[in-house]
């Protein structure tokens, strides 16, 4: 088992910038891989970007390549999404998501979820 929190969001005006922190606690989290996925009013819940244990490989959404930064700390036991240039689109509840196997794109692959920290963008 393993808990997450995230934490960070908030409402920010088109072309800023804001760090999420998702916090583990548990199990041994350099075992898992991680991944942020968000889902806005309507919507599925889509995938944002992800990592692996130990770092080396990021995987990212092309609606946020370049603008998103997926980063972990082991030491910490926490993961972060560094969010640069953000638009309106970006607005949604962002969850993280630890899994040990299976696609890091697919909500399907990851066993545990964080609660969500709501992320809003103004014009």
């Amino acid at each position: 088992q393993v808990q997450l929190v995230e934490s960070g969001g908030g409402l920010v005006q088109a072309g800023g910038s804001l760090r999420l922190s998702c916090a583990a606690s548990g199990r041994t989290f350099s075992s898992y891989a991680m991944g942020w996925f968000r889902q806005a009013p309507g919507k599925e819940r889509e995938f944002v970007a992800a990592i692996s244990w130990g770092g080396s490989n990021t995987y990212y959404a092309d609606s946020v390549k370049g603008r998103f930064t997926i980063s972990r700390d082991n030491a910490k036991n926490t993961v972060y999404l560094q969010m640069d240039s953000l638009v309106p689109e970006d607005t949604a509840v962002y969850y993280c998501a630890a899994k040990v196997n299976g696609n890091a794109l697919s909500r399907w692959s990851y066993s545990y979820w964080g609660q969500g920290t709501q992320v809003a963008i103004s014009s």
